[in-house]
């Protein structure tokens, strides 16, 4: 049988000593590249800081202050009935600067109106005269039916395009125009549709089934309201 040789002692202690300074010096560079980057982002932090703090500077968080005091203007009891909505698109342009020099001053927008109008019979205004029994029929003349409300939605409405000249930044004040505009549009296009008769029959037939539900009369008949001058 062959002998295996052992190594000598002095050899294991070098070899020791060795693996025991390759360790240490692993040990070392680790901790120094840490101390290294800790260093750099503490160095950095008041740079950091400066740049949040110049952002909030150029983009400032608006602050919204409410005043506490309320003031109510007036009060008013509403006996509306709404009979009728209608709901509206109108496609609107508005423009400034045109002519010759158009490219160099122009400032065009197509504004996409999305709006409602709500119309109906404002019981309110019924007078004691308007309304009578004989031989157990009722006689009713209901006031003129009116528009309550015809406005934008916001939340629908936009600006589909907009085109500026090449020495314009655009105007301010188109976008207003253009849903004020917007608004009589839709109004409008809601009256030429007849949205007033439509809004004053469904009054009538509203309250002629409620009426005759009560059953206190053989009949129910409008009258037709005398036109206001």
């Amino acid at each position: 049988m062959e002998t295996k040789r052992r190594l000598p002692i002095w050899l294991w202690v070098l070899i020791g000593g060795i693996l025991i300074v390759l360790g240490v010096g692993t040990f070392i560079t680790v901790s120094a590249v840490r101390n290294a980057i800790r260093q750099t982002q503490e160095a950095a932090r008041p740079i950091t800081e400066l740049s949040t703090q110049v952002a909030r500077f150029m983009r400032p968080t608006p602050t919204i202050i409410v005043d506490p005091v309320v003031i109510i203007r007036q009060v008013r009891s509403l006996s509306r009935l709404e009979t009728i909505q209608y709901t509206i698109q109108r496609v609107i342009t508005a423009e400034v600067g045109g002519g010759a020099f158009s490219f160099l001053f122009r400032d065009r927008l197509l504004f996409i109106a999305h709006g409602y109008v709500i119309a109906g019979v404002d019981l309110q205004k019924l007078r004691p005269d308007d309304i009578r029994v004989q031989d157990n029929i009722l006689y009713i003349q209901l006031p003129e039916a009116e528009i309550f409300v015809a406005t934008l939605d916001n939340d629908k409405s936009y600006i589909y395009d907009r085109d500026r000249g090449i020495l314009t930044r655009g105007d301010i004040q188109l976008e207003t125009a253009a849903r004020r505009a917007s608004e009589h549009e839709i109004r409008q296009s809601a009256l030429d549709d007849g949205i007033l008769e439509v809004a004053q029959q469904n009054a009538e037939n509203f309250l002629y089934r409620l009426l005759m539900d009560l059953g206190d009369y053989s009949d129910v008949i409008f009258l037709s309201p005398t036109p206001q001058p």
